[in-house]
């Protein structure tokens, strides 16, 4: 929505902001799983593809994303960096999960969905929504197709897991409570946790760190929590807030594209998506006794997410954040380290 005046600009952001709001808090009352991501990004979507002219806060992402940051890197504990090696296995393991899920799914794209091969490609890479879309536009690919195939993913993943964990496994998948459980914050918590998030953005950025605004204050905040300068986590509200953000701009990635290109974007994606959930859980069911962990982590390691909102999911779940964090980031790294290369040389063989 170009050259709106600010007031208007910022009339829709806080209308946009409220209707995420309402949203999570009814599926918050409902019991619905991750009510304050899901609940914003389901209504969000629904309503721009009815054509309402709602305007994403993407001033406030950059603000909100650390929080979550801080909040992640709140459950790493003195034992996390033990059991780096006891993760290699499982590391190595995403090589091979990604080979078999372009291997899978590429061609899907290509023959049922009639894609160009670059924008399959970049469009089945099961991770980095930004990365593959800036990558893969500037090899010929079309960025519109390959930017919704990703938040579809990303949309679709978390929904499946969501119901997943709820319906066949029975978690209450209910993510951040109104009310905090841990410790007290004190001014002292207050100012670290501000500086880890504040710091930690800036580094991750000067570092060109993979979403830099997510894991530099993760990971600053991890190093303060494991060396006991704090055991603080952000107050509940603020998490709860960034969700909400969060949430709403995802549903505001589909605003002015064309309905026919959105659902038929989003088919296709449900169809690739279903494939390579089915590739994580045979990995998640086969391996897990050999990676040493319990088939939902190796699960939601292997989901293809994205790196925050999956990090979110296993925060909800009360899983272990540093292991199925650790694991979606290395995936973008492998992935935006192949892309480039790998991927545009079989394009080129395939005459494109």
């Amino acid at each position: 929505m170009p050259d709106l005046p600010a007031p208007k600009r910022l009339f829709l952001i806080l209308l946009t902001l409220m209707i995420g709001a309402a949203a999570g808090s009814g599926f918050y009352f409902a019991h619905m799983p991750l009510p304050w991501m899901l609940g914003p990004m389901l209504m969000i979507f629904v309503f721009v593809m009815l054509g309402a002219p709602l305007e994403a806060p993407n001033q406030l992402r950059p603000i909100v994303i650390p929080v979550i940051g801080v909040m992640l890197g709140s459950s790493f504990d003195t034992e996390t960096f033990q059991n780096l090696s006891r993760w290699g296995l499982s590391l190595a393991g995403l090589s091979v999960y990604i080979a078999l899920a372009a291997a899978l799914v590429v061609p899907f794209y290509i023959k049922v969905g009639r894609l160009d091969p670059i924008t399959a490609f970049f469009s089945a890479m099961p991770g980095g929504l930004n990365e593959m879309t800036v990558i893969g536009g500037a090899l010929g690919g079309d960025e519109k197709r390959i930017i919704l195939a990703h938040a579809g993913r990303i949309v679709v993943t978390i929904s499946i897991i969501a119901l997943y964990f709820r319906v066949f496994l029975g978690y209450e998948v209910t993510g951040i409570t109104l009310k905090s459980d841990g410790p007290a914050i004190t001014l002292l918590s207050a100012a670290i946790l501000l500086a880890c998030a504040v710091i930690g953005a800036w580094g991750g950025r000067k570092l060109r760190l993979p979403a830099p605004e997510l894991l530099g204050p993760m990971l600053l905040s991890g190093a303060v929590h494991m060396t006991g300068l704090t055991h603080s986590s952000p107050p509940a509200l603020l998490v709860v807030a960034a969700q909400v953000i969060l949430g709403t701009s995802m549903g505001c990635r589909f605003r002015g594209a064309k309905p026919a290109l959105v659902f038929n974007t989003l088919a296709l994606t449900f169809g690739g998506t279903l494939i390579t959930m089915a590739l994580s859980l045979g990995f998640a069911v086969g391996l897990h006794h050999l990676f040493g962990q319990t088939t939902e982590q190796v699960l939601l390691a292997y989901a293809p997410g994205g790196l925050t909102e999956m990090s979110l999911v296993a925060l909800a779940m009360h899983a272990e954040v540093a292991y199925i964090s650790l694991h979606h980031l290395v995936r973008i790294v492998i992935l935006v380290a192949i892309a480039p290369t790998l991927l545009s040389r079989i394009a080129g063989r395939l005459g494109y």
